[in-house]
């Protein structure tokens, strides 16, 4: 494939596991005899109830309500539709919802040799995050160890709301393994549900949760920046997804001006945190949590006051927009080809392999 000519890398396309039974082929003896035994029938992570409306568009979804179940689905709906030349898969299955941390392996290492198996293998343009299992961080490293081989993975995928603020030490080997292999760190909205996903407790309403998940990446940023990642892994970046944008210029603006007044507590951290931001975090663009007014989206951009941060997504098959207009009105024509292609090359090293 030649680069220069990619017209968009689509960065958050989502396969769906139709069933449990899907994955049985991909798991060993001992635990798919474990998953018939104990009737496990689904690890569907409920921050995308299957048929709440968000969780797909009502012309993706099949007779059964479901959408993006296979490759060719995936390629007609999402690429075509959109012209994308290449797509980048984050699988959403509950993998961080398991508690037992050996059968999290193997719910990890099932998932990604499905797709490839059924994604990567049956169309060129695909690529794929590298679902890992967080419960345990030497697991985890494992899993990226034995997955990075195929350059068709792209990326380390996590959920934004853990156990854990993702900055600590104890998951630095992953760091360490991404850094490794030129992987991204891709924090997707959702979460383990150990804790509650606001500060407050716990919601009432799905809506509640779907939009404290902002403060959970806000969270997650502060962690990786004041914790130092950055500073031990130069060469990281961290892909914020369905994350939202507008949220990240005032709280970083707030984030940088306490820190100088603190920052002799971590002093480690010798430079600004909007300027590590701007160096190691980038954003899909989907859901662009915009008014659907052009100038007021064009000054949102603006106070990024960087170009290279943001990356084309469809979300597919998430209810993020509506009709077929892949490019938000308002985002400047002159940042069109950045957002679409160069960015993603940028932040993806293995999509030029």
């Amino acid at each position: 494939m030649n680069l220069s000519d990619i017209r968009a890398i689509d960065c958050d396309v989502h396969p769906t596991v139709p069933s449990m039974q899907t994955l049985l082929p991909y798991l060993n003896d001992h635990w798919r005899e474990t998953v018939i035994e104990r009737e496990i029938t689904t690890l569907d992570t409920i921050s995308y109830p299957p048929l709440a409306p968000l969780t797909a568009r009502a012309d993706f979804r099949d007779e059964r309500g479901r959408a993006g179940l296979d490759a060719g689905e995936v390629g007609q709906q999402a690429l075509d539709k959109w012209q994308a030349d290449i797509a980048i898969l984050n699988c959403l299955y509950g993998v961080q919802l398991v508690f037992n941390e050996d059968m999290a392996q193997a719910f990890a290492r099932a998932v990604n040799d499905w797709v490839v198996k059924e994604w990567l293998d049956r169309d060129p343009r695909l690529r794929a995050s590298i679902v890992v299992p967080l419960q345990n961080v030497e697991h985890a490293v494992d899993e990226i160890e034995r997955c990075a081989a195929d350059k068709r993975f792209v990326q380390i995928l996590v959920l934004c709301m853990g156990e854990t603020p993702l900055g600590r030490r104890q998951f630095w080997p992953i760091y360490a393994a991404a850094e490794r292999h030129n992987l991204p760190l891709g924090i997707h909205a959702g979460s383990a549900y150990r804790y509650p996903v606001t500060s407050l407790g716990w919601p009432t309403y799905y809506v509640e949760d779907y939009a404290a998940q902002s403060l959970g990446f806000q969270s997650q940023l502060a962690s990786l920046v004041c914790e130092g990642v950055f500073v031990k892994f130069p060469k990281l970046k961290a892909v914020l997804i369905e994350s939202g944008v507008t949220w990240l210029p005032g709280f970083v603006w707030r984030l940088s001006k306490f820190w100088r007044g603190v920052r002799a507590e971590i002093p480690w951290i010798d430079r600004s945190p909007n300027e590590i931001v701007r160096d190691h975090f980038r954003l899909t663009i989907q859901p662009l949590d915009t008014p659907d007014n052009p100038d007021i989206v064009a000054r949102a951009i603006e106070h990024f006051q960087s170009d290279d941060m943001l990356l084309y997504s469809s979300d597919y098959p998430h209810w993020q927009f509506d009709g077929d207009e892949i490019m938000p009105p308002g985002i400047p024509a002159s940042l069109h080809r950045r957002i679409l292609v160069d960015n993603p090359l940028a932040t993806y090293p293995r999509l030029g392999l």
